[in-house]
């Protein structure tokens, strides 16, 4: 009896190691092939390679409403359109709070803090909190919702906020 409850343990222990091992491999090809893109494309302002990192379907969520229409990507090449025309840097750095994933969805949530520079070299922060689902489409990891927020329980997200975990580097 003794040997059996040994043996359901340990293969309860050795699958939820593997299952654990192939998560964190599935997150470090999320990691290179959506985050790093994602922040590559959000630096240099390219909409085009921001949007390809979205499935044609998503549902984008904002403190203004519901996207179901894909507006959010043209938004994204006239906001980074308009930032280039204006002379402004942008560096967007973030960290994942959690994340959960298997072979065909990610849950990934966390905090993020967007720097744009003037031309003349001031600097303005935004802070918030993202919660991101990404799904396996045909092998490939796009987002199909995406939400983000300023405020937690009716209180901005400060610097203190984003400062509790170092962004991730890739």
């Amino acid at each position: 009896m003794v040997r059996k409850l040994f043996a359901v343990l340990f293969i309860a222990m050795a699958s939820s190691g593997f299952a654990e091992s192939e998560a964190s491999k599935i997150q470090s090809t999320i990691d290179q092939t959506v985050w790093k893109t994602f922040q590559a494309a959000f630096e240099a302002l390219d909409g085009e390679a921001l949007n390809s990192v979205y499935a044609d379907e998503v549902l984008r969520v904002t403190p203004e409403g519901l996207d179901v229409t894909q507006r959010f990507k043209k938004t994204n090449q006239t906001r980074f359109l308009e930032n280039r025309q204006k002379g402004e840097g942008v560096a967007l750095d973030f960290w994942f709070d959690t994340r959960h994933t298997n072979a065909g969805v990610s849950y990934d949530t966390g905090f993020y803090r967007v720097t744009v520079t003037s031309p003349n070299g001031e600097q303005s922060y935004a802070y918030g909190q993202f919660h991101i689902v990404l799904k396996n489409i045909e092998g490939q990891w796009k987002i199909v919702q995406d939400w983000d927020t300023a405020k937690i329980g009716g209180q901005p997200i400060t610097e203190d906020d984003f400062n509790r975990r170092q962004p991730v580097r890739f």
